[in-house]
């Protein structure tokens, strides 16, 4: 195994902070800044529902998780830098998704990964690419709701 230079171990420092600003300007709905994470031409796909083009990705975002409680974390980043402005990433995950609802709370609790693709730009790491797949999914209390869109 070669040892990794300081300069590689910095890019994958960046990448561990670009995923964590991912999820809090995710769960705290901050739109603009969410945007600033992902390249313009970054795809995104979350159990099949796909977008093209960072616009497009906040748009879809937005328009979906706006009205709901979320809470989504990245563990255990399994990163390989492919180049010296590329890299992959699998990240487990956890997300706490919360429809409106009266009564008991609507949604679940989702287990799965991450695959992400990075890409430098001016400097700078963003997502490329993310693709998210579960493996589980936990219904809240209110159960799943049954129209969410």
């Amino acid at each position: 195994m070669t040892t990794p230079t300081p300069d590689r171990l910095a890019d994958i420092e960046a990448l561990k902070q670009l995923k964590a600003r991912y999820f809090r300007y995710m769960d705290t709905k901050d739109w603009a800044a969410l945007r600033t994470v992902f390249t313009d031409d970054a795809r995104m796909d979350i159990d099949g529902f796909g977008s093209d083009g960072g616009d497009a990705i906040i748009a879809f975002m937005s328009g979906v998780l706006t009205p709901l409680r979320t809470v989504h974390h990245g563990h255990m980043p399994e990163i390989t830098l492919t180049g010296p402005d590329t890299a992959t990433g699998i990240w487990a995950m956890f997300d706490y998704v919360q429809f409106p609802a009266d009564g008991a709370p609507q949604g679940f609790h989702g287990y799965g990964h991450y695959h992400d693709e990075y890409r430098k730009q001016d400097g700078t790491w963003r997502i490329a690419s993310t693709t998210v797949a579960r493996l589980r999914i936990d219904p809240l209390p209110g159960g799943l709701p049954q129209n969410p869109a």
